[in-house]
């Protein structure tokens, strides 16, 4: 009996000093870190530095393995640069990561291949990224919200509860979460997306449709955003609604723009000529190119192009290590490219021979000094040729800049990883 006793005592105090049975903590083994890296096999610029991570609580409610991975190539390097990995089942995914805060209403879900990694220049600039989604947490379950509106993407019955072909067959998810969302903005997230997914038959593709144009967003710098009203318009179930189409991560701009809109008080605001004051941009899109590499300043900006740049400055290397990264962004890698889907493979290749200039500019601002000049006229050429832009792989981007960085609004949460 005092044998009982004591070994009852003995699991309240464990509980008490670790958390509740099952709580886990992102822990780093090297075995494990040598077979993780394996079976990624990505580049080191396909990860992110510690800088990156929005901060998580020491231990999370989950029976999902957390893996704290560092990249091989930079293992040892300050900058930290890897990625936390949750080892997920899919059965029971939804639940889980409600219930662990891994997943909340308004973090940013971009599709990851790893694949991409080496491919050549166009998948390396993407980071291996080539979807986003929004997901919204309801009766303790994480739901998505993604355009297409279709079953691949939202499933047979257009619930986005992860049961369509995209994320049924995908195997990596990088989680980012916008900076600063109060309990109020999640709600009005969560009421946007319940009423898209509600409507998304009558929606799509008649009032919003798909834009497999990346290069065409409906953004203009000093324009009203009248496409943000529209989209708000077509969930509200408006006749008057001009259609718009939308690539994913633009749809996805379009829905955290409305964060500040409580659907249920501001409705009538979207009947008005104008666009409501309570539309705001979560990130501001990016130009092709940013200036961070070459000002440092807490104002400095990334750009669309920059991710591969940014994640290689981070690592403070010498010069010739430096180098020898910058121009492994810039090769092409037939074998790999095979792997890409067709529509993406054509793009990449159609690009590839584009990209001289911007193999100049890489090493020009990461060289600094006096090549800060040609980085500026480099990169400002490809800032008059591309639109400011939103894409999939922005949303990352954002969260490479310094923590304190004026125009960093977005955090890098976990990356999930489903096995079985």
């Amino acid at each position: 009996m005092r044998f009982i006793k004591f070994a009852i005592l003995a699991a309240a105090t464990w509980v008490a000093g670790h958390g509740p049975l099952g709580a886990a903590e992102f822990t780093y083994n090297e075995a494990t870190n040598k077979e993780i890296a394996k079976k990624l096999g990505i580049p080191v610029y396909f990860a992110v530095p510690d800088s990156a991570h929005v901060p998580l609580p020491r231990t999370i409610d989950t029976s999902d393995r957390l893996i704290d991975f560092k990249h091989p190539d930079a293992n040892g390097n300050s900058a930290g640069i890897g990625l936390r990995l949750v080892i997920a089942k899919r059965s029971g995914f939804a639940k889980r990561m409600a219930k662990s805060g891994l997943l909340q209403t308004g973090d940013i879900l971009l599709t990851f291949r790893p694949e991409w990694g080496g491919a050549g220049t166009y998948p390396n600039l993407q980071m291996g990224v080539s979807h986003a989604g929004v997901a919204y947490v309801k009766d303790g379950a994480v739901y998505h919200l993604d355009n297409p509106m279709d079953a691949e993407h939202l499933g047979p019955k257009l619930k986005g509860d992860f049961t369509g072909d995209h994320y049924r067959t995908l195997n990596f998810i990088h989680v980012i979460r916008p900076r600063g969302l109060t309990e109020a903005e999640r709600n009005n997230i969560r009421a946007w997306a319940t009423m898209f997914s509600s409507g998304a038959k009558r929606i799509y593709p008649k009032q919003i449709s798909f834009n497999s144009d990346y290069n065409a967003p409906k953004y203009s710098p000093g324009k009203p955003l009248n496409f943000v009203k529209n989209v708000a318009k077509s969930a509200l179930g408006h006749k008057d609604v001009e259609p718009v189409d939308m690539f994913c991560s633009e749809f996805v701009w379009s829905i955290l723009a409305l964060r500040k809109c409580d659907p249920k008080t501001t409705a009538d605001a979207f009947n008005g000529a104008g666009v409501p004051a309570c539309v705001d941009p979560a990130m501001t899109p990016m130009k092709a190119t940013g200036n961070y590499i070459s000002r440092r300043s807490a104002s400095s900006h990334a750009g669309l192009a920059d991710g591969p740049l940014l994640v290689i400055d981070a690592m403070k290397l010498p010069k010739e290590g430096r180098n020898s990264l910058l121009r492994d962004v810039f090769v092409e890698n037939p074998v790999k490219l095979a792997k890409m889907s067709s529509g993406h493979r054509d793009l990449a290749q159609s690009l590839q021979p584009k990209f001289a200039p911007l193999e100049r500019y890489y090493r020009a601002a990461a060289e600094g000094g006096f090549r800060r000049i040609e980085a500026f006229f480099l990169g400002n050429a490809f800032r008059w040729a591309i639109p400011d832009n939103y894409s999939p792989t922005s949303y990352l981007i954002n969260t490479l800049l310094p923590p304190d960085n004026k125009t960093r609004t977005m955090d890098y949460v976990v990356t999930i990883m489903f096995d079985g």
